[in-house]
């Protein structure tokens, strides 16, 4: 290993080697484990002799900042003191915008492995067992050769073009979306999509509607950048259009499964909710999560679909279809927005890494997304119905179901009062993941209920959780 170790002159050698090397490990810059290099090594890099570089490792080792392994070499001793830091938050200039930020939740924030309970219901994740690992493999090694090949250059902002043509034939079959290659933007997760749309379009002060109950992680992103977010009831038809105030720049909607409720947006109310957004100005976001993934009734097309004049920018996801470790998402957009976008793109991060984007193009374009998804369907077609059953039956008593028609999570509201927040913890204490419908109200009035994810949880082991939950219930009255 290369170690940043600066002689200067021919005095005191020992002495300027010990003083760097304390420094660094004391500091952290050598972390705890680190192997340094071997005294042979380091001596001829330096210019100094090896006595010299082995008495200074030697002393390190007698005050206990060194250990030797036999056959291995000498390291940082993992008992190493590790440095205390002088400066607090409250100490720096900017310490109220930390405090801001540090305060924003995180109500959607998935468990580690370690803390992963044996039956999960969070939703938005997907389940391992059925990602297509095979096939994957095959289209990343394709993506690995394309990339073995290519210039060495940074890629293009908006994406790689292949998977960029292979989104928008997909959109088009799966959702309807009226869109060529050049109108869409790759991004790091629907969430960057939602970043970089805001971006461009926000500035302190702004007003956005959206959704209530909705999105919470949009929501926050929205008054990071200190826009004013105006909540917006829903009813069984969608976004209350009319009590969306003047003023409003952007509107985040979820039309197709409502967040986190479930009921679809109906036809008069998304035409109503176009030509609110073309009177104000403003620009719709249209976060289409989950809706490949439909059981009953027929299928709707996108809010983007019906747009005439420019207003709805479309995002998309492949969390939901895949994997969430991927993060790979996309936005549609309009052309009066489409430039900004993608210079906010290439400076936030230059563009979203092509080893990924490569290989879900041949994905896609090979077929391997769309049979995916159809066998995915069919699995969570099934959980879904055994979860409806349940809370049909044993668990009527306490909760009822959202009528919902897409997506793979479903939202149960309490019939009668029950202490959500005991009931959770009392069900993590026999591995049962269950969480709360209200932290995705803000300002209209809670209904207590719980959020109900059937991707990650296995078929047959949704009867013995909510067995659990059942008994749970009685337990606590």
């Amino acid at each position: 290993m290369e170690l940043h170790v600066v002689i200067n002159g021919r005095k005191d050698l020992a002495e300027q080697l010990y003083q760097q090397l304390h420094e660094a490990i004391s500091s952290g810059r050598l972390a705890a484990g680190a192997q340094l290099p071997p005294s042979r090594l380091l001596a001829e890099q330096l210019g100094v002799s090896r006595k010299t570089v082995s008495d200074t490792y030697a002393t390190l080792t007698y005050e206990g900042l060194l250990v030797g392994k036999t056959g291995r070499g000498t390291f940082v001793n993992a008992r190493a003191p590790q440095p205390a830091r002088q400066q607090t938050a409250t100490d720096l200039a900017c310490a109220t915008n930390l405090a801001t930020w540090e305060a924003l939740p995180s109500p959607m924030r998935h468990p580690t492995l370690d803390s992963t309970l044996r039956y999960e219901f969070i939703g938005g994740a997907t389940s391992r067992n059925q990602f297509p690992a095979d096939e994957w493999r095959r289209c990343t090694q394709d993506a690995l050769r394309r990339i073995a090949q290519n210039s060495g250059f940074y890629s293009q902002p908006e994406g790689v073009p292949a998977l960029r043509s292979a989104i928008a034939g997909h959109i088009a079959f799966s959702r309807g979306v009226n869109c060529r290659d050049s109108d869409i933007v790759v991004t790091n997760g629907a969430q960057q999509a939602l970043d970089l749309i805001a971006r461009v379009v926000l500035e302190p002060g702004s007003i956005v509607a959206m959704e209530d109950p909705g999105y919470s992680p949009a929501r926050q992103l929205f008054m990071a950048m200190g826009a004013h977010v105006a909540s917006v009831p829903v009813d069984e038809h969608g976004i209350q259009v009319d009590q969306i105030p003047d003023g409003t720049r952007l509107i985040y909607v979820t039309p197709s499964h409502q967040f986190p409720l479930g009921m679809p947006m109906s036809l008069p109310r998304r035409e109503a909710l176009l030509a609110r957004a073309f009177a104000l100005g403003a620009i719709i976001i249209e976060d289409d999560y989950d809706s490949e993934f439909r059981y009953e009734g027929r299928p709707t097309d996108s809010l983007q679909s019906m747009d005439t004049r420019g207003v709805v920018t479309y995002v998309g996801t492949f969390s939901k279809t895949l994997l969430p470790e991927l993060r790979l998402g996309y936005a549609v957009l309009p052309p009066a927005i489409h430039g900004a976008v993608l210079k906010a793109k290439q400076l936030t991060d230059q563009h979203s890494s092509t080893l990924p984007q490569w290989a879900l193009a041949k994905f896609i374009s090979e077929g391997y997304l769309l049979k995916h998804i159809r066998r995915c369907h069919t699995v969570y077609a099934g959980r879904r119905e055994r979860i409806l059953q349940r809370l049909a039956g044993d668990l009527s008593a306490w909760f009822e179901a959202v009528p919902t028609v897409a997506g793979f999570h479903m939202a149960a509201l309490c019939k009668v009062p029950v202490n959500i927040a005991l009931l959770i913890e009392l069900a993590r204490q026999v591995e049962v993941g269950l969480y709360p419908l209200e932290v995705f109200f803000h300002d209209v009035p809670v209904r207590p209920g719980l959020i109900i994810g059937f991707g990650a949880i296995e078929t047959l082991d949704i009867d013995p959780a909510l067995d659990r939950v059942r008994d749970i219930l009685q337990q606590i009255g």
